[in-house]
């Protein structure tokens, strides 16, 4: 297999000022900033994208516009590239996204609208990735668009049950293309997937954590997944075990 250079990567999903701290101190290399990881992140607030600009790390933006399906309206388009000027003015890295047409192929034509409001930010394809029928054919069609990275756990729900898809994607991108496993990436299994060729590794690291001081009579949950330092050390000191393991 064609392996890509430098050492892989871990990038960590945040949805709040804790979590980007909490990214950064425990080692990430590189951060997606989202809002609502509870429904798998949406575009993050101006105000966060403004507190991410200062990291001293990479950090890409999801453009997601609501939660569910990636097929979107051209409403929710001209929001999402509204959205990303909002990033590329912030001097973030990168978008993070994803469009389909209702059969889960890629919609080359609206991507490609995005890729261009990016300019040369890069451009990662999220997790839409996966619903696509053929997934051979949506990795030629992503680095077609020019997309640096694409996130994906191998067409299925987790990582770890997609291995065997991650590991055929990983021979057929060599280094035209990363792939990022996400999904399921925990310290127990970095090594599993870093040895079935995936370049780069994505988590949110979380943990749930309870609020205190939240008034149990609102109808707001009481605990929250969030992103801790030392899940980020101990998933990124697995990945380092894995790579000296493998020297």
């Amino acid at each position: 297999m064609q392996e890509q250079s430098g050492a892989p990567l871990l990038e960590v999903c945040v949805d709040d000022p804790a979590g980007l701290a909490a990214a950064i101190a425990g080692g990430a290399d590189r951060v997606e900033l989202c809002a609502a990881l509870a429904v798998s992140g949406l575009t993050p607030a101006p105000g966060l994208i403004a507190l991410a600009a200062r990291a001293e790390i990479p950090v890409c933006a999801m453009i997601r516009p609501r939660p569910g399906g990636f097929t979107y309206s051209p409403d929710e388009i001209e929001a999402a590239l509204l959205d990303i000027a909002a990033v590329r003015a912030a001097g973030l890295a990168g978008i993070v996204t994803g469009v389909t047409l209702p059969d889960g192929r890629l919609d080359l034509d609206t991507m490609a609208r995005l890729r261009d409001a990016a300019g040369d930010m890069e451009l990662v394809i999220h997790r839409a990735f996966d619903m696509a029928p053929d997934l051979d054919e949506a990795l030629e069609q992503a680095i077609a668009l020019g997309a640096c990275r694409i996130l994906t756990a191998g067409g299925t729900r987790s990582a770890p049950e997609g291995i065997e898809g991650l590991a055929r994607l990983s021979r057929l991108a060599g280094d035209r293309i990363t792939i990022m496993a996400g999904g399921g990436v925990l310290p127990e299994n970095a090594a599993m997937l870093l040895q079935a060729g995936v370049h780069d590794l994505h988590s949110s690291c979380t943990s749930v954590v309870a609020d205190q001081a939240l008034a149990t009579r609102i109808n707001i949950a009481a605990s929250r997944p969030q992103t801790l330092p030392e899940n980020v050390r101990a998933l990124r000191v697995a990945m380092e075990k894995a790579l000296e393991g493998a020297a």
